[in-house]
């Protein structure tokens, strides 16, 4: 019906046949158009855990951080199939970024893995490479961040699995980590 058209007085007297008898709905005392809150977020504590990180990052290492460093080549999360890691170490994955912590310290390391595994589980990015070095440039010629790193991934709840890297990917010094899926928003 266009807006020139009025209905014809059938058409009229139709509607009003079928409308008789009808309450019309009460009108609401007020409107309210205000948007739901945001849910509130925790500020201080993540003011607190952002103080033991660096609290962390600054103490020394304990005797139990040296004893779980082990010369261990990979690792895969409890109760995940072990083909995972071995799907990792064939290279089923492409690689989708990488990290190199080469003339860092442990800390500055640290604070780059921490911070590269929080963006890159934040994009979607599942599988990374992480460059820490064969240890050349240290002092005494340890691979200290080599060690160091494993034990970091390891106690990531977002690292499913670990493995080094191969020789053309930089071998030992290098691994291939794979992280967990990013949650969907809800």
């Amino acid at each position: 019906m266009t807006q020139q058209q009025l209905p014809s007085s059938e058409d009229l007297a139709a509607f009003l046949a079928a409308v008789d008898g009808a309450t019309p709905l009460s009108k609401p005392d007020r409107v309210s158009f205000e948007a739901p809150k945001p849910s509130p977020r925790p500020r201080q504590l993540e003011r607190d855990e952002a103080a033991v990180l660096a609290e962390l990052l600054q103490a020394p290492l304990a005797i139990d951080d040296w004893l779980a460093l082990g010369d261990a080549d990979s690792f895969l999360r409890s109760g995940l199939p072990r083909t995972l890691l071995r799907d990792l170490r064939r290279g089923r994955w492409s690689i989708q970024e990488h990290v190199d912590l080469h003339g860092m310290n442990r800390h500055e390391a640290h604070q780059q893995v921490s911070l590269f595994l929080a963006e890159s589980l934040a994009s979607g990015r599942r599988c990374l490479r992480i460059v820490h070095g064969r240890g050349h440039g240290s002092p005494g010629r340890e691979a200290i961040l080599r060690q160091l790193v494993k034990v970091w991934l390891g106690r990531s709840k977002d690292v499913l699995a670990f493995c080094h890297a191969p020789p053309c990917d930089g071998g030992d010094g290098a691994l291939w980590v794979l992280l967990k899926a990013a949650s969907k928003p809800r």
